[in-house]
């Protein structure tokens, strides 16, 4: 029998791996409520495509995908909760504005490279502006690990991976070595 590695079944299911330029290429913001019907197109990319990758694989820490990460170069992406039927969260645009000082460190996984798992320090809190399609401006703080799932997805639209992230020294793990499959944020 042959082994599908999991960053190609990613890779079969249209999500861009690394090594792909897009990947480290600043996203192009949409100009709001203009591009409305635009981003409206690429956000039913998005749910499609994490329609597809939610029938192979679960994500008890919630998850998230990046437009670049489909091929798209724009500044939008979906993160879903861990907590069941929880609203997604849409971020169109989105910027950091604020972070805490506190910060944690923990195993991150990526679609783009689903075959290693590494540890990246992150803050504990940040607030994010986002614009909606109508071009109205919010800014939602966010913590702990729905914090950090969408600074990694804010990171994949800034053209950065969380290996960039990871301190000096630390290399990624294979994802056979990562104890984490399955099971919540440690907080």
């Amino acid at each position: 029998m042959i082994e599908v590695r999991p960053s190609q079944q990613m890779q079969s299911l249209g999500v861009v791996q690394q090594g792909t330029p897009i990947l480290n290429r600043q996203a192009e913001p949409f100009d709001l409520p203009a591009e409305g019907a635009s981003a409206q197109t690429v956000i039913d990319e998005l749910f499609a495509a994490i329609d597809r990758i939610g029938r192979v694989h679960s994500f008890a820490k919630g998850m998230g995908l990046a437009a670049p990460q489909i091929g798209i170069p724009r500044a939008v992406a979906i993160v879903l909760r861990p907590t069941p039927g929880a609203e997604p969260i849409i971020l169109l645009n989105p910027k950091v504005t604020a972070v805490s000082d506190e910060t944690d460190e923990q195993y991150e996984g990526c679609l783009s490279f689903f075959d290693i798992r590494g540890m990246v320090p992150r803050p504990l809190r940040m607030d994010v502006t986002s614009t909606a399609l109508d071009g109205t401006v919010t800014t939602v703080p966010y913590e702990f690990g729905l914090a950090r799932l969408i600074a990694h997805e804010i990171d994949h639209l800034n053209g950065m991976l969380y290996t960039d992230r990871m301190r000096s020294g630390i290399q990624p793990i294979p994802v056979e070595e990562y104890r984490g499959t399955g099971s919540t944020w440690n907080y």
